[in-house]
């Protein structure tokens, strides 16, 4: 890959979609300009350049690849001289929310009113792609901070922050984004370059729209299972062909939502799944294709979330933090066998379990914090983290430390040994982590909801590895790592409908 004047360019996302599958794969151009993409199944595909922002598109159709094809080179042309980029359709549409933020005029308190109060449920495009006056704005935060929940069915009179700031935060969208305001030239955020290009993405498309692919989590035989948060369908993905299986979960009862939140493989290879809006818990097993159901008994109203996630001990009993207290539930029942109440904190939207029986909660309410119990000695912390850290959601990692994405742009460390937090401020500004997972090896992974990257941290030599994805509006939900490679397979769901796998070659 190179320009006009023939200068190799680093960091181009060359990408071959398939004719017969529509599977993505996307590589990489070194410092050289070259790029190779890995053994692919013989067909026809379409070369592109993903994401090619300063340049002008690329695309070439019935492209016939075979063992060890040689493609031609790539030349490809600056949409501009100039360091900024205009604000073409075509540019936008390129844009992540990291880039916008950068773009848009502002002060550093009113962006942040928003990537601390809007970066939960979706991605910024779908707030920057709309223009409303003040009195538009003010509706549609009202009913999107005030909702219980994405079904936004339910309104609560207090909302996630005071009177004041809602009114500060809708005055700035309406003077950035009002019927009036000019469109900004962007910024970009820089291509990848040396081990951030070393690594081969694909995407498959899953088959329907508006699923709201919400959690992920990966089987035995290789397959990839993800939850739909808004519909009464999970999914079965087959990386090798690229085929989906869906199942119909049953029908809830009347006047309830459907939709999928947590899901987990057991290792039985018995799927789990939440239903937040009807407040149930179901299993399915692959080999019956059979669900069972239990309701759970929470104060919450039908249609308003029953909690966060769950975790699953060794011994298949479920745990969770909800109402002061960290507690062991029977799974096929829903009974509660041993409640464990905490001093500080009520709720947590996180739960995970070691395998050692120490249950952590991130994202721990009234205010940011996490929670870790010890099931063995009867220990309980409940440290604080900085406000606006939002710990959620993850996992423990070989050396027994508990890692969570942090919503305020945090990779967040509980130290077991030293008993304490440790935060780790993500390079890219304007971006926040839903969920954060550490590998075999002690790195941890985790999915930049509005920069259009996923991060990749080495804690021992604080090396923040950043990879570029091809859909600059991807919205990372939960990820799943395959440790039984070398090196590890990085999968995570995106919330628009599609599923990523991160192949690093190093």
């Amino acid at each position: 890959v190179k320009n006009e004047g023939g200068v190799a360019l680093e960091g181009i996302m060359v990408q071959l979609v398939s004719g017969k599958t529509h599977i993505r794969t996307t590589v990489f151009s070194n410092a050289d300009g070259h790029y190779e993409f890995p053994r692919l199944e013989p067909g026809s595909y379409t070369l592109r350049i993903a994401r090619p922002r300063e340049f002008q598109p690329y695309l070439r159709e019935n492209i016939e690849v075979r063992d060890r094809e040689q493609l031609d080179d790539i030349v490809l042309k600056r949409v501009t001289l100039l360091e900024l980029l205009p604000p073409a359709k075509e540019i936008m549409a390129q844009m992540t929310g990291t880039e916008w933020l950068m773009s848009l005029s502002g002060t550093a308190e009113e962006k942040r009113l928003l990537t601390l109060n809007c970066n939960f449920c979706h991605s910024y495009q779908q707030i920057f792609r709309n223009r409303y006056d003040e009195a538009g704005w003010t509706n549609i935060v009202r009913r999107m901070t005030h909702g219980a929940g994405s079904p936004l069915i339910l309104m609560r009179p207090v909302g996630r922050f005071n009177d004041a700031m809602e009114a500060k935060l809708v005055h700035w969208l309406a003077t950035v984004r009002g019927p009036q305001s000019e469109d900004p030239s962007f910024m970009t955020l820089p291509r990848p370059q040396g081990r951030a290009t070393h690594v081969v993405i694909t995407e498959y498309e899953l088959p329907r729209l508006e699923m709201a692919t919400h959690d992920v989590s990966g089987d035995a035989q290789g397959n990839i299972w993800y939850s739909t948060h808004r519909s009464s369908y999970v999914g079965r993905l087959d990386p090798k062909t690229g085929k989906v299986t869906e199942f119909h979960v049953p029908d809830v009862d009347k006047g309830a939502l459907p939709g999928t939140h947590w899901i987990h493989v057991d290792k039985n290879g018995i799927v789990w799944g939440s239903e937040n809006w009807a407040h149930n818990i179901w299993r399915l097993d692959p080999k019956t294709n059979q669900f069972s159901r239990v309701h759970w008994n929470v104060p919450e109203p039908i249609n308003a979330p029953m909690g966060g996630n769950y975790s699953l001990d060794p011994g298949g009993f479920i745990w969770r933090m909800r109402g002061g207290n960290v507690s062991k539930v029977n799974a096929t029942t829903g009974e509660v066998v041993e409640n464990h109440p905490t001093k500080k904190f009520q709720s947590t939207y996180g739960s995970a379990m070691s395998d050692d029986g120490r249950y952590f909660g991130g994202g721990a309410w009234p205010r940011d914090g996490v929670v870790v119990y010890d099931t063995k000695t009867g220990d309980m912390w409940e440290p604080d983290a900085s406000p606006g850290a939002g710990p959620a959601r993850g996992e423990f990692d070989p050396f027994g430390n508990y890692w969570a994405g942090g919503r305020g742009g945090l990779l967040v460390e509980f130290d077991m040994e030293k008993k304490r937090l440790v935060e780790y401020r993500i390079p890219t500004p304007h971006t926040a982590l839903y969920t954060a997972h550490p590998d075999k090896n002690g790195e941890v992974w985790a999915g930049e909801s509005h920069s259009g990257q996923y991060v990749r941290f080495n804690p021992k030599m604080q090396q923040w590895t950043e990879y570029m994805l091809p859909e600059p509006y991807g919205f990372d939900r939960e990820s799943w790592i395959d440790n039984s490679t070398t090196p590890v397979t990085v999968w995570y769901t995106d919330h628009d409908g599609w599923i990523t796998r991160i192949e690093p070659t190093e």
